[in-house]
């Protein structure tokens, strides 16, 4: 079975053009190095809930919208080497936490190993 890393995060609106940028940069770095997937989906349909959601979650704000992004590994080990090359690639040297075009203090992400797989041949 596959492994997953989820990351949740809200983007300024006035970014999300900057984001996608910075996203398909470091997308191409992560599948160089073995990623076998690589997405970044822009919320279309993230209702507030009255316990708990997603703009709930970053604590987003009325100019913001919700990212979900994956990436796809062959497995844990494998997603642990892909992450640490990912890192020391000289490609992504120059993003500066300090310069995102989001806030990084309301993102929250996790690592899951995939319990049940069902695709189309």
């Amino acid at each position: 079975m596959h492994y997953v890393d989820g990351f949740v995060l809200p983007v300024p609106r006035a970014n999300v053009d900057a984001y996608r940028q910075l996203a398909q940069r470091a997308g191409e770095v992560w599948m160089s190095h073995g990623a076998l997937q690589y997405w970044e989906c822009l919320g279309d349909d993230v209702p507030m809930g009255k316990v708990t959601s997603f703009p709930q979650a970053v604590q987003l704000k009325d100019d913001e919208v919700v990212v979900f992004s994956r990436i796809l590994y062959p497995s844990r080990a494998e997603r642990d080497r892909i992450n640490a090359a990912a890192m020391a690639d000289p490609r992504l040297a120059d993003m500066d936490p300090a310069n995102l075009p989001f806030d990084g203090k309301r993102m929250f992400w996790g690592g899951f190993q995939t319990m049940l797989e069902l695709n189309k041949a």
